[in-house]
């Protein structure tokens, strides 16, 4: 009897201690996390701002501003590798990059069936690259029947994905605003249905906070992790247009609204070490276009200047995600 009463005093004073270590202010507290540790992925530069520099040149701004890679355009919009060529050009073009240090992680492309006759030519090559991520194309909407559009957008992007598998590659869909995968539920449920080692996202907070607003971004952040492939870093802000109304506006990174303090937090706990592809889709005037690209060959210094201000920005916020303040 008394040693059963001596194991419920001792319960007692054991629950009793554990509860007053909750309390606010409590001497007992629990220890913060451990920092994450260095981010071990890449810093890429989207290479749509700079479309007049060859290959060399490129790597060379590329190294300059402070990057260890490229996200390189193999797309027939002012692409730095056209699509029709990429079995013969797209080694070039990573050999004259790896050339000056640089890496190629992911390639950006207008991909978006199995059986488009680019398909396998561009995806087989950047495997034997070792390329192990791309971007497809978008699909629109219409906004006729969305569900029957979203329909025919998984069954196209799981022909895609499915050559993308064998031939050793990776699809990272964007979240852009106006297409499927805008909201990230609309794609999530196509992903539910695909490989994990063969599709998932490439998150763009941009457009996750100009489509979610306040805490759409957070839900999108919770979708997507668990098949995070590759990060799109750029920012935005709304601002009031007299013909158009309101309007968005790209802008240099942590200028914006998007808020990558909390986001990079997150990413930072998940342990991701992907590609992080930094875009400059911001107009200078007399130096870029409304995406950001330079208007002219002279003006790419100018435009790779603003890149590298903002790569050291994003550079030092993913450091404090990481590693803390």
């Amino acid at each position: 009897m008394k040693e059963a009463l001596s194991r419920r005093e001792f319960l007692q004073v054991s629950s009793a201690a554990a509860a007053a270590t909750a309390l606010p202010g409590a001497i007992a507290t629990a220890a913060p996390p451990p920092a994450a540790g260095p981010y071990k992925g890449t810093f890429c530069m989207f290479s749509k701002p700079v479309p007049q520099l060859g290959w060399k040149e490129l790597a060379q701004a590329v190294k300059s501003a402070g990057f260890g890679g490229v996200d390189l355009t193999v797309r027939n919009e002012l692409g730095h590798v056209m699509p029709n060529r990429a079995a013969q050009d797209l080694p070039k073009a990573v050999e004259a990059i790896r050339a000056e240090g640089i890496e190629v992680p992911m390639i950006t492309t207008e991909l978006l069936r199995g059986d488009d006759p680019t398909a396998r030519p561009i995806l087989s090559t950047a495997a034997k690259l070792k390329i192990p991520f791309f971007k497809p194309g978008y699909y629109r909407y219409k906004f006729v029947d969305v569900r029957k559009e979203l329909e025919d957008a998984g069954n196209q992007f799981r022909g895609l994905v499915e050559v993308a598998k064998q031939c050793g590659m990776q699809a990272g869909y964007h979240n852009h605003g106006g297409n499927v995968g805008a909201p990230v539920w609309d794609m999530s449920r196509i992903m539910d249905t695909l490989d994990p080692k063969a599709a998932g996202f490439y998150f763009d907070l941009l457009h996750a906070t100009s489509d979610g607003g306040a805490s759409g971004w957070r839900i999108d952040t919770n979708l997507v992790m668990p098949r995070l492939k590759m990060l799109a870093a750029k920012d935005f802000y709304w601002a009031k247009d007299e013909k158009r109304g309101w309007d968005l506006k790209t802008c240099p990174i942590g200028e914006g609204m998007c808020h990558w303090k909390q986001f990079l937090k997150l990413v930072a706990a998940a342990n991701f070490h992907g590609p992080i592809s930094l875009h400059l889709e911001y107009q200078i005037e007399g130096v870029s276009d409304e995406q950001g690209r330079a208007l002219s060959r002279d003006k790419c210094d100018t435009v790779m200047a603003a890149v590298k201000k903002d790569l050291d920005t994003l550079k030092s916020l993913v450091h404090d995600a990481y590693e803390g303040s």
